[in-house]
């Protein structure tokens, strides 16, 4: 089997654990879920042991995640580790299905909050609204972008800023130039 381990995470052990227990999930359920013992589970949780893809693949349909959510984030310069995280090493988040670029901007996924740089690529839009129970604040750096909150409809410029608190929303992006958002959301969705 080739080895993966330089393409993960440096933190996987430890997002895999937040996520874990972010959705209320025990090292049992998930070892059930995933066809793998506890201890083995544990000993991926401390980075003791370091799943195949087709391992992290289950892992992350078992918790609901995309399986990119382990990946793409460069190596820390040392020292930085936890603290730091260099424009070229942010780590995608999520998919690009509706036109959305999601990058972390946080170390890890062990935090309160999550915070993401968000690209709303040209013509995209997110067709259905979706409601979470978070509280989410974004800043609009470029573009223009369309959100609905509820029943009202935003065209946000460069400078502005939103917050979600609960309510279904949505977004679109008609304009001929990316839109850039900074999005912190808490709790994690991640």
């Amino acid at each position: 089997m080739p080895d993966t381990s330089h393409h993960l995470s440096a933190s996987l052990g430890a997002d895999l654990r937040a996520l874990r227990k972010l959705r209320n999930v025990t090292l049992t359920a998930l070892a059930e879920a995933s066809g793998k013992s506890v201890g083995w589970l544990s000993q991926v949780e401390r980075d003791i042991s370091h799943p195949s893809i087709e391992e992290l693949k289950t892992l992350a349909q078992a918790l609901d995640v995309s399986v990119s959510l382990f990946f793409g984030q460069a190596p820390a310069i040392a020292g930085e580790e936890g603290y730091v995280v260099r424009k070229g090493a942010r780590r995608q988040i999520g998919t690009t299905n509706d036109g959305l670029v999601e990058e972390l901007l946080s170390p890890d996924l062990t935090d309160d909050f999550e915070m993401f740089h968000s690209t709303f690529e040209s013509g995209a839009q997110m067709d259905h609204f979706e409601s979470r129970p978070t509280q989410e604040v974004g800043y609009l750096i470029s573009g223009r972008l369309r959100l609905w909150v509820g029943a009202h409809q935003f065209d946000l410029q460069p400078g502005d800023s939103f917050r979600i608190r609960g309510e279904p929303y949505r977004w679109a992006n008609p304009w001929d130039q990316d839109a850039v958002a900074v999005w912190a959301i808490a709790p994690p969705v991640y």
